[in-house]
């Protein structure tokens, strides 16, 4: 029985892609990736639970597998992409109070009212 799901926009664009590179529909394309992942998984040499636990500075990164560091960097490079749960009010607080609220191309600070011209 076939079951939707929803998937970010980025990962979309991927599966897209990859699909069209190996000829095969969408579905088809998550379906091969979900066999390797869970053929990765039973390998031996990739425990999620490591990865959870070096994620959370309980395990060194430098005790993972080459395939458990793969991953785990593509989960820190996602983590460290989100604001942590005091950065929104920081800088909400910042732009209240009219200093800077970040850097431009350049690096030099944006304040909140040069934020608003451009």
């Amino acid at each position: 029985m076939a079951q939707s799901i929803k998937l970010a926009d980025d990962i979309m664009k991927i599966v897209r892609r990859e699909s069209e590179l190996q000829s095969r529909s969408i579905a088809g394309q998550i379906a091969h990736w979900v066999r390797i992942g869970r053929a990765i998984e039973k390998s031996g040499n990739f425990d999620h639970a490591r990865i959870t636990a070096a994620l959370a500075g309980e395990l060194e990164t430098t005790d993972l597998t080459d395939e458990e560091k793969d991953v785990w960097l593509d989960s820190f490079v996602e983590k460290l992409a989100q604001p942590g749960p005091g950065e929104d009010a920081f800088f909400i607080r910042r732009r209240r109070l009219g200093l800077g609220v970040g850097l431009d191309a350049a690096g030099n600070f944006v304040r909140e009212k040069a934020a608003h011209k451009a």
